[in-house]
């Protein structure tokens, strides 16, 4: 139970991170960004492998907290670069599960 809250909080304080660069980053108001960023997404696709594949408290919490940073981003940033995370890293959730 314990590292379901760890969890929460991890996400939580990376959200919160996540939020404050954005605003730091883009001050303007929403644009339609069509160009991908490319550390996010690699800061999702290590968070997300992470937070899924580790087995261990401590990385997993890593991993959510480095999720939930591109997760939180100020709405209409970081939705690209979190689906590729998740998708790669339910993909290699799924490979590592069914090929042992």
């Amino acid at each position: 139970m314990l590292d379901y809250m760890i969890y929460i909080l991890a996400f939580a304080v990376g959200s919160i991170l996540g939020l404050v660069y954005s605003y730091k980053q883009h001050g303007e108001p929403f644009v339609a960004v069509t160009k991908l960023n490319v550390l996010a997404a690699l800061i999702s696709i290590v968070g997300w492998v992470l937070a899924f594949n580790s087995g261990n408290v401590i990385l997993s919490a890593i991993g959510f907290a480095l999720g939930g940073f591109v997760m939180g981003e100020r709405p209409g940033y970081g939705r690209k670069e979190t689906a590729i995370g998740l998708i790669i890293a339910i993909i290699l959730y799924l490979l590592l599960r069914f090929t042992v």
